[in-house]
């Protein structure tokens, strides 16, 4: 298990003082992050052999959400390394202990110049060692995008959506759909499915669709080849 403490800023917080799921969101990916680094497997380290990880998919079960100031420990938990495939937990905790967001994601490896996926090396087997998986109630990884859902206007990817790999973020993905989210809805899970990565100047539709208590947001290309599909389950 690795673990680092903060506090919740107000740069991270909604119009009623409350961390966003974007900002919980950034919270593991930072967290995944200055683990690789400090285990020798961070940026540089992928960059000299040649690799990347990218994310396939989240699931995040959120119990509630902290206040501005509030003390935090965010946690993540590798807990297998098969093939290619890399499975990961993550957590934030109160001052008291207890969960307030627990979360599931799925990371494939894969060789840069190709795309291809690639077989994960020894140093990241004694890196990355296993960890007891966290207690929750996992979802399936897939996606399905019911029909009868609108449409809208296209996005064109620009510079602040990318990230270090030079492709759009993963959570850039997630705060684009949550856009088509009515105002009052609070989200108690999110589920992504990655199915392709856009790039600088690429145009993604988006197509809304929803029902009782949730709502799915696929970004595709203008075939409607999804890049990712996103659901969000309220209370």
């Amino acid at each position: 298990m690795y673990a680092f403490d903060s506090r919740i800023r107000y740069s991270e917080t909604d119009s009623e003082g409350r961390l966003t799921l974007n900002a919980l969101l950034n919270y593991f990916q930072d967290c995944s992050t200055f683990h690789s680094e400090d285990v020798g497997l961070g940026i540089g380290y992928m960059k000299e052999i040649g690799q990347v990880w990218v994310l396939s998919a989240w699931q995040i079960v959120v119990n509630r959400y902290p206040q501005l100031g509030e003390k935090v420990r965010i946690v993540t938990l590798p807990y297998e390394l098969k093939a290619f495939l890399g499975y990961r937990n993550f957590a934030m905790l109160d001052e008291k202990g207890e969960y307030i967001a627990k979360a599931n994601s799925l990371w494939s490896l894969l060789d840069v110049a190709t795309g291809k996926p690639v077989i994960v090396n020894d140093a990241m087997r004694k890196g990355y060692a296993a960890d007891e998986k966290l207690d929750m109630d996992y979802a399936p990884r897939k996606i399905t995008v019911p029909e009868g859902g609108q449409l809208l206007e296209p996005i064109v990817v620009k510079k602040h959506h990318l990230d270090t790999n030079h492709h759009v973020n993963n959570g850039q993905y997630v705060n684009i759909a949550m856009e088509y989210l009515p105002d009052d809805f609070v989200i108690r899970q999110m589920r992504a499915e990655y199915k392709k990565q856009a790039f600088l100047d690429d145009v993604l539709h988006p197509y809304v669709v929803s029902t009782e208590n949730d709502y799915v947001i696929c970004l595709q290309d203008e075939a409607g080849k999804p890049y990712v599909s996103v659901e969000f389950q309220g209370q």
